[in-house]
């Protein structure tokens, strides 16, 4: 088969293509209404969520202190790594996981609604999707593409003369799947499908934050810093010296670029 030669069907737009979106759509906003019916109203657990955060600001302090002044890393190295009360040296407060379980057994079960309710639809509406639409070209992409696309965009679709730009219906089920999230927000509000929260804390409640402590503080300890910013200070304060000396803008970029 000519790649150059296959056209879509009309009807596939009204019958395929904008269904299999509605349903997804309509999928969605029913988990949405679903999960906040089911919502106990319960907060968050704030100390999983404070000690996850505190991890976290650790690894970027010391990922990005190359932008920091020598000061300024060594105040915040002495408050995550201080002998007597810094943040990475506490014990964790936050109760196990395994323990939450043991004392609250309605702990397994909320677990396991959340993840039937977060499962079940995507595998119902995946399954309805490749027994009724399996096999049929939804669209193309205006814009060429490489071989490497051809088993993301062409699912289900066995035909290696066909050109990779071409869409099939199970593949636009899945680009529907990741690429509804900012229609959810539009429609739904800020908190969409709560996606974003439940990652959140799902990655707060599992953290084993002594662990994450004890990497982190190891690590802020054996840094060495070195500022990296030197230059483009230097280079700054040569540009507005020399604008202020009544240089051109272009002179003022010169004496920049020879600065040290």
């Amino acid at each position: 088969m000519d790649a150059s030669v296959v056209r879509l069907d009309a009807a596939i737009r009204a019958w395929v293509l904008l269904p299999i979106t509605l349903a997804m759509f309509l999928v969605g906003a029913l988990r949405h209404h679903a999960m906040r019916l089911t919502r106990d109203g319960g907060a968050a657990d704030v100390v999983a969520l404070r000690e996850a955060n505190v991890a976290r600001r650790a690894e970027r302090c010391r990922q990005f202190a190359g932008y920091l002044r020598p000061g300024a890393f060594a105040a915040r190295r002495t408050f995550y790594c201080a002998a007597d009360g810094g943040a990475l040296r506490k014990k964790s407060e936050k109760a196990s996981p395994h323990a939450a379980m043991l004392s609250d057994p309605t702990v397994m079960t909320k677990m396991m609604t959340k993840n039937a309710m977060m499962m079940a639809p995507n595998m119902l509406t995946a399954a309805w999707v490749n027994f009724f639409f399996a096999g049929f070209v939804v669209g193309r992409t205006p814009f060429p593409l490489t071989q490497r696309f051809r088993g993301m965009l062409q699912r289900g679709v066995a035909l290696q003369s066909l050109d990779v730009t071409y869409v099939s219906s199970l593949s636009w089920y899945f680009l529907n799947f990741f690429g509804l999230g900012g229609v959810f927000q539009l429609v739904l509000g800020d908190n969409e499908l709560d996606d974003a929260a439940a990652m959140q804390n799902a990655f707060a409640s599992g953290l084993n934050a002594d662990k994450a402590f004890a990497h982190a503080l190891e690590g802020l300890e054996a840094l060495k810093h070195e500022y990296m910013m030197h230059i483009a200070d230097a280079r700054a304060t040569a540009m507005l010296r020399a604008l202020n000396e009544g240089k051109s803008p272009r002179e003022a970029r010169l004496a920049a670029a020879a600065a040290r």
